[in-house]
């Protein structure tokens, strides 16, 4: 993977995004529309309209970095929501890289057991 800190900050920008934009047009949106900062250190990431192409787009230490994945087949469970961005952990990226939604429920609970005296 690339995250280079798994603790990092991640917004989704929902819709679809031209991927013709490459660093200086993304972070204008982050900036404008999204109204966050390009260079927090968050990763920001932005999906087509059809769904198989996801660029993320981060500040590292001393410039942008520019990440992306296309699928060949299949789509990306790209979240449909109202708002412009959507914030989410490091994992829940981490499942949308893999096909799986963000919206998911819960996995299982933990169980913690104890050992007879």
């Amino acid at each position: 993977m690339f995250f280079p800190d798994r603790s990092a900050k991640v917004y989704i920008a929902t819709g679809a995004t031209d991927m013709r934009k490459s660093i200086n047009g993304l972070s204008l949106l982050v900036a404008g529309q999204l109204d966050l900062s390009p260079l927090s250190g968050a990763l920001f990431c932005f999906c087509n309209k059809q769904r198989d192409l996801i660029k993320i787009l981060y500040w590292d230490r001393n410039g942008f970095c520019l990440w992306q994945k296309r699928l060949e087949k299949d789509r990306f469970r790209w979240p449909e929501k109202v708002e412009d961005v959507v914030a989410l952990q490091g994992r829940e990226l981490s499942w949308l890289l893999d096909g799986l939604s963000v919206d998911q429920c819960q996995a299982h609970g933990r169980l913690a057991y104890q050992l007879p005296a």
